[in-house]
């Protein structure tokens, strides 16, 4: 019963703590997917160069794209033009961060951490598309990835990945009902499952790690950098999903390096995107692609346990400041629609499900 105590008050500290940072991040998302059309982006990554990677790396630092969103809209913008070194650096950036997930981690780690997170996600994914460019192949897209005629925006049905076309002109009534439609519906839908999941695993990860093994990870850190490589590559967690459980291996004893490791290369890296950057890329690319990823983090993460050494771990993460009415009135509004989209399909008709993913066979 005192473990579970303890498993509870964890959970909702990790909430009280994420929850304001989440929500203010969806809505700015929101207006973000509504002000700056899908078109913008594909017009401005077709050279191979230096600059035209920066600034697809800078396009995708913002953007409330999961992993799974990216990879369609990646597909896209490669079909229009952009060299293989803009695509993987896009997809490589956009997973990474989001202003949902810059918000959560300044909320949960503050503002230090999070500009170290950003700014590293910006130089990994510069090199990777610069290496892309100059050493990777050279090919046309496979027809599993190509688009034979353009999606009829009737078709896309409102998910994630679907392209936003020019805005027209909308009232403020208007364009604030489609940005916290998309914020509240389409986004939080995506992200519900993992990040629920994420609460309760960093939540676990706190109370149920044995001391011991919290001092054997610390006195040998390059252990701690194996497992979480060896989790984070091929694991599928959104950037906002990953800080709880960065949090709950940092309030287990982690080292603030080894938690930036899965903060890097969990978002950035899973079994579906390095089979689509294969396929889309080649093998030299997907080789620059992981290589970059695992070196970069893991560098980066000897970096920052460099920079805090001394400095007591625990306090890093501001899990246990007094909740107020706002954080937990956040947090309870998040959990509902968390819930609600985890839990939709299985009330959904089977005459209601139109051959969606949720459909028995």
């Amino acid at each position: 019963m005192e473990y579970l105590t303890l498993y509870i008050n964890a959970v909702v500290d990790l909430s009280n703590a994420m929850a304001p940072y989440i929500l203010f991040g969806l809505i700015f998302a929101g207006f973000l997917h509504e002000l700056v059309p899908d078109t913008i982006v594909k017009n401005h990554l077709g050279k191979d160069s230096v600059w035209s990677v920066i600034k697809a790396t800078l396009f995708g630092i913002p953007l409330p794209v999961c992993s799974c969103g990216v990879i369609p809209l990646a597909t896209s913008i490669k079909k229009s033009g952009a060299s293989s070194g803009s695509t993987l650096s896009f997809l490589i950036s956009t997973p990474i961060t989001g202003v949902d997930s810059i918000l959560a981690t300044y909320g949960m780690f503050g503002w230090a951490f999070t500009i170290y997170r950003v700014i590293t996600s910006m130089i990994i994914s510069i090199i990777a598309g610069v290496l892309a460019n100059f050493y990777g192949e050279v090919e046309k897209l496979k027809p599993a990835f190509s688009m034979t005629k353009p999606v009829e925006e009737e078709s896309c049905d409102g998910g994630s990945c679907c392209s936003s076309s020019t805005p027209k002109q909308k009232s403020f009534i208007r364009l604030s009902k489609d940005a916290l439609s998309y914020a509240f519906g389409t986004l939080l839908s995506d992200i519900a499952s993992p990040l629920l999941v994420g609460l309760l695993l960093g939540a676990l990860i706190t109370v149920a790690i044995p001391e011991n093994l919290s001092e054997i990870l610390l006195e040998y850190s390059w252990l701690s950098y194996i497992i979480v490589i060896a989790i984070a590559v091929p694991m599928y967690v959104c950037a906002t999903a990953s800080l709880p459980i960065a949090a709950g291996l940092m309030l287990a004893g982690v080292s603030p390096g080894a938690a930036f490791v899965f903060l890097s290369a969990g978002p950035a890296t899973n079994t579906v995107t390095i089979g689509v950057v294969k396929k889309m890329l080649g093998t030299r690319t997907l080789y620059i692609y992981l290589g970059t990823i695992i070196i970069g983090s893991v560098l980066f993460g000897f970096g920052l346990d460099y920079i805090l050494s001394g400095v007591d771990v625990k306090e890093l993460v501001h899990l246990h400041e007094e909740a107020n009415l706002l954080t937990m009135a956040s947090s309870i509004l998040l959990w509902f629609f968390a819930l609600y989209y985890m839990l939709k399909p299985y009330f959904t008709k089977k005459d209601e499900c139109n051959g969606g993913s949720y459909c028995s066979g």
